[in-house]
């Protein structure tokens, strides 16, 4: 007898929002870019752009991947190696360390252009949380360098 719940349809933002709010110092950054949102699901699908536009990562490799479901290798500038899981799909991203969070969320914006969120930072251990020095700022940097890419 569901017939009479209400329903709500989210956006991937809107989700990943959501799903943000749940970790404490977890800083949702977004902006608005001036591309198609297939165009910007494809380039952060790809791991290459993806480890190129994240503040501290030279490199990601695929340990496993099922289906959205990926374990990765992150290589970070300073040599420190994670080891993320999560979901991992065109417009879609929450991955998590022992000591990491990355996550992102793209949608169509009303209008035209893309929304980008992005959140992520340094993971207090065994606790949903995020130290939340500098996330904001970073997630404004990652978002600089993915617009600088869609110009190219």
């Amino acid at each position: 007898m569901t017939a009479n719940w209400p329903q709500a349809d989210l956006t991937d933002v809107e989700r990943f929002r959501a799903l943000a709010a749940g970790v404490s110092g977890a800083a949702v950054t977004e902006r608005v870019l001036p591309a198609d949102p297939e165009q910007v699901k494809t380039m952060l699908a790809d791991f290459d752009v993806f480890s190129a536009i994240q503040a501290d990562l030279v490199s990601v490799m695929v340990l496993d991947q099922d289906g959205d479901r990926v374990v990765l290798l992150a290589k970070g500038k300073q040599g420190r190696r994670a080891r993320l899981t999560g979901q991992f799909r065109p417009g879609w991203c929450w991955l998590q360390s022992r000591f990491l969070i990355i996550g992102m969320a793209v949608t169509p914006e009303p209008g035209g252009g893309t929304r980008v969120a992005l959140t992520g930072g340094v993971r207090v251990p065994g606790r949903g949380a995020i130290i939340p020095l500098r996330v904001r700022h970073e997630s404004a940097k990652t978002l600089d360098r993915l617009e600088e890419l869609l110009r190219l």
